[in-house]
């Protein structure tokens, strides 16, 4: 993009530190939003689609339509400065894209060259392109000569003769010493996104007890990760099944790994939880917690405290009211849950089938734990679409739903809107379903959401929109459980025909 000063309607605009300013205000945007808003001053009161925008602001990254509207509401948000009586700046046109109706004014007219006018031409460039090749022709010089006492000159095609025979030689030159040399190497360069976060499990392999505390510690990486998505302006990457060593572009990285420390005189597994900032390799967090069977819960919520205060993140009153209705009163039933949970992530048919076991224990011995209820109905809704029809199993799938659907705690929720999303789906009803998930990413943006969004373009015949979709899904949880939930929940999908970029990322 430009690194051109520009003024939009009232903001100062300076690319080059991310900044919108007042006269009385400073305001630092991400970059990606500094990014969109100089793009759309480069085509005032023009209308650009989503797949525009994509293609000229998100140039190296996949993302979907989802991302380019969440963005275009957080620059709306900044230009607004909190008072909703402002003017828009950005406004959508119905089912063709966004236009920035604000005026715009570059600063300095060289500091801006080639940029397209308002109507998206550079007409306007080409006299004086027209005027420098004209200048050029008629200033070829001439060169006096003496031969034999009389005053020769040389013709201007003499000398376009001599600059063309340079030229090859320069040419010639260049290639003959890239030939003889070694290979150039090539750096390749990675810009960091402070606002990005990868969520890692490791092995922790010196811990004999950590394959017991694993399922917890994927379950805190999965809610960790769907609560700074739909919580705060953090883009989280859940990447617990997937320590995949490769170049990575976010900023910071938290790390859950169990080692072994000294404890009343004993070697014991703890859990040990770092946020790094990968700009500066500043530690940001650095927790370890001894976990019990009944300190589960009190870690957990300790957790998201000190991680709210290392992002400076406060959590909003929304997350409050869903770990509410999610969180158990007993962290024997969380350690429980987890394993569950745990299960359902890998999303085949045994899995689902130990999944929906144990959370009936769970209901059995904690019957008032609601959200248990939900991961049931979610599980055997699941399970049960991948199975012939049979009246009295799905007279009993539809007493839990509504059982479940009865709930004030969860009737609302993204699990409700999953579990009905699945439910339509099975019986054909592809428009109602449509309607719950886009309820569902509204609650919630998690991976399973964006993965069933997928399914549900499918059944719409809407491939592109698929693989959108399921893309989306996998970059906010990649691995192969992601894969397998794209390939096989609900019903059979061709990852090769819907979304051949994933099939790169099939190491089965």
């Amino acid at each position: 993009m430009q690194q051109s000063v520009v003024r939009v309607g009232k903001w100062l605009v300076t690319p080059s530190v991310n900044q919108i300013t007042l006269p009385d205000r400073v305001v630092t945007l991400e970059p990606r939003l500094i990014d969109l808003l100089v793009f759309f001053a480069h085509h005032p009161d023009v209308v650009l689609s989503r797949d525009e925008l994509i293609d000229s602001v998100w140039t190296r990254n996949i993302v979907t339509n989802h991302v380019v509207t969440q963005s275009i509401s957080e620059l709306r948000k900044s230009l607004k400065d909190g008072d909703e009586d402002n003017v828009e700046y950005i406004i959508t046109v119905p089912k063709r894209g966004y236009k920035l109706v604000a005026p715009v004014i570059w600063c300095t007219d060289e500091a801006n060259p080639g940029a397209p006018d308002s109507s998206g031409s550079t007409d306007a460039l080409q006299p004086a392109v027209h005027v420098a090749v004209a200048s050029i022709a008629t200033a070829t010089p001439t060169f006096p000569v003496m031969t034999n006492g009389r005053q020769k000159k040389i013709t201007p095609i003499l000398v376009w003769l001599l600059f063309i025979i340079s030229l090859i030689s320069c040419v010639t030159l260049v290639a003959l010493s890239s030939m003889s040399g070694r290979s150039p190497q090539v750096k390749t360069l990675l810009m960091l996104n402070p606002r990005d976060i990868d969520v890692r499990l490791l092995n922790g392999d010196s811990c004999n007890e950590h394959s017991l505390q694993y399922p917890y510690a994927v379950g805190i990486g999965d809610l960790i990760t769907t609560s700074l998505n739909t919580y705060s302006t953090f883009m989280v990457h859940d990447r617990t099944n997937y320590n995949v060593n490769e170049p990575d572009s976010s900023g910071k990285t938290l790390t859950i790994e169990f080692v072994n420390q000294r404890h009343y005189r004993s070697q014991q597994c703890f859990m040990s939880v770092k946020l790094i900032d990968n700009g500066d390799s500043s530690v940001m967090l650095d927790k370890r917690y001894f976990i019990t069977n009944d300190n589960q819960l009190s870690i957990l919520k300790d957790l998201l405290n000190n991680l709210s205060t290392a992002l400076a993140q406060p959590w909003p009153t929304e997350m409050q009211k869903m770990l509410d209705a999610y969180l158990p009163k007993q962290g024997m039933a969380l350690a429980r849950f987890y394993d569950a949970h745990q299960l359902l992530l890998k999303g085949d048919a045994d899995s689902l089938s130990q999944a929906s076991d144990i959370l009936a224990g769970i209901i059995k011995q904690w019957p008032d734990y609601t959200w248990a209820y939900a991961e049931k109905a979610l599980v055997d809704t699941l399970r049960y679409s991948q199975q012939p029809s049979d009246d009295s199993r799905d007279d009993g799938l539809q007493s839990e739903i509504n059982q479940v659907t009865a709930m004030p705690q969860i009737n609302g929720s993204a699990i409700y809107y999953q579990i009905k999303t699945i439910d339509y789906l099975e019986h054909g009803k592809v428009n109602d379903a449509y309607a719950m998930i886009n309820l569902g990413i509204g609650q919630e943006m998690s991976w399973l959401n964006y993965v069933l969004l997928g399914k549900v373009y499918e059944m719409k015949g809407d491939n592109r929109q698929a693989a959108d979709a399921y893309l989306t899904g996998f970059n906010l949880r990649p691995g192969a459980d992601t894969l397998n939930w794209i390939e096989n929940s609900v019903f059979q999908t061709s990852i090769q025909e819907v979304a051949p970029y994933l099939m790169r990322f099939n190491i089965k």
